[in-house]
C-alpha cells in the first residue's frame, strides 16, 4: 500500500500521491485546502500522475479542489487522471466537469 499525500510539488501544482480512499480522504481535504488557500499563481493545477489507486473519495477530492481553486478565483487544470479515477467520473456523468 502507497502512503497518500497531497503537496505543492512547484507553485501552483497541486500533487496528489498513493492511495485515495476513505482512510486518506480527510485529512488530504483539510490538507489541500490549506495549501489551495495559500497559493498566490493565478492558475491551479491539479496532477494526478503520483495516483497509485482512487475510490470515488479521489474523484470528490477533485472536485473538492477544484471548488476552493474556483472560489479564490483561480482557473483550474487537471492533468494525469488515472484510469480508475475516470471510470468512476463516467458512472458519475462527470466527464466534462473532469475535462474542464
Amino acid at each position: 500500500m502507497s502512503e497518500a499525500g497531497v503537496s505543492m510539488a512547484e507553485p501552483g501544482v497541486l500533487r496528489l500521491a498513493g492511495v485515495l480512499d476513505y482512510r486518506s480522504g480527510p485529512a488530504l481535504r483539510k490538507e489541500g485546502k490549506t495549501l489551495i488557500g495559500a497559493c498566490r499563481e493565478p492558475r491551479l493545477v491539479l496532477d494526478c500522475s503520483g495516483v497509485v489507486k482512487s475510490s470515488s473519495v479521489g474523484l470528490s477530492l477533485l472536485l473538492a479542489f477544484m471548488r476552493d481553486g474556483q472560489s479564490a478565483g483561480k482557473t483550474c487544470q487537471l492533468r494525469g487522471i488515472p484510469e480508475d479515477m475516470q471510470e468512476i467520473a463516467q458512472v458519475y456523468d462527470l466527464e466534462e466537469v473532469l475535462a474542464g
